[in-house]
């Protein structure tokens, strides 16, 4: 990959890492916590896409599963970080399917989502560092 391409890309999948942080934010304010959770899950994996991109020089793998992403991006995490991308990951899958929505909808409190907010935010830094 050329260097001009590969920045770009960088650019871009941090670019939209940001913006989907900022819905979630959004979302939470509306009182739209399934949204939200889901949004987290998007800023993450597209941050860990740009690392990804970074450590790489290749385009990333079609995948939505952080931890995964996380080692291939060559980043550090702790257990309790792997922990968290796991579940952040659940919640991916869990509002894009119909048959697991319900699960998710029961989990999405205020309380729930603003701690995985939180957590979102310091993940996102973390790996922002990365890049």
């Amino acid at each position: 990959m050329e260097t001009k391409e590969k920045e770009q890309l960088i650019k871009a999948w941090v670019r939209s890492a940001k913006e989907d942080l900022e819905t979630a934010k959004g979302l939470v304010s509306l009182k739209r916590y399934m949204g939200a959770l889901f949004f987290c899950h998007l800023a993450l994996e597209k941050v860990l896409k740009a690392a990804y991109v970074k450590a790489n020089d290749r385009y990333p793998p079609p995948t939505h599963k952080l931890a995964k992403l996380a080692k291939e991006a060559k980043v550090e995490v702790s257990e309790e970080q792997v922990d968290y991308l796991n579940e952040i990951t659940t919640f991916n899958v869990e509002a894009r399917y119909d048959i697991f929505k319900e699960r998710l909808y029961k989990k999405a409190t205020r309380e729930f989502t603003l701690k995985y907010l939180r957590i979102t935010q310091e993940l996102f830094e973390y790996f922002l560092g990365e890049i």
